[in-house]
């Protein structure tokens, strides 16, 4: 389980990660762009992953990460379930999703 505190201090943890926000959510944006978007009352975090990465997430466990529904889904974005997802599982899609839209040069230093 991820608290919502939690999600936030790791979102913000990136080089450049900036809370801005998004319509009725908080967005976590690097150079303008979003990598996330919290929406506290439905503890969920939305993140953008590349369809590869999504269909990976989902197979692990569906019931926890999934795309979002519609056409947003088909782009790689990721709904993950904050109160069911392992802290470490977590950590992976969250920096997957920074580097696919940080600048390479701030990606390289989150890559293993």
């Amino acid at each position: 389980m991820i608290s919502i505190t939690k999600a936030r201090q790791l979102a913000l943890a990136f080089e450049e990660a900036e809370e801005l926000p998004h319509f009725e959510k908080a967005s976590f944006r690097v150079r303008k762009k979003i990598f996330a978007t919290l929406d506290e009352k439905k503890n969920q975090l939305v993140i953008k992953l590349s369809q590869v990465d999504q269909s990976v997430f989902h197979d692990w466990n569906s019931e926890i990460i999934f795309p979002v529904p519609g056409g947003w889904g088909r782009q790689g974005w990721t709904i993950i379930d904050l109160k069911k997802v392992p802290v470490s599982v977590f950590k992976d899609a969250l920096s997957l999703s920074y580097c696919q839209t940080a600048p390479a040069q701030l990606a390289a230093k989150y890559l293993k």
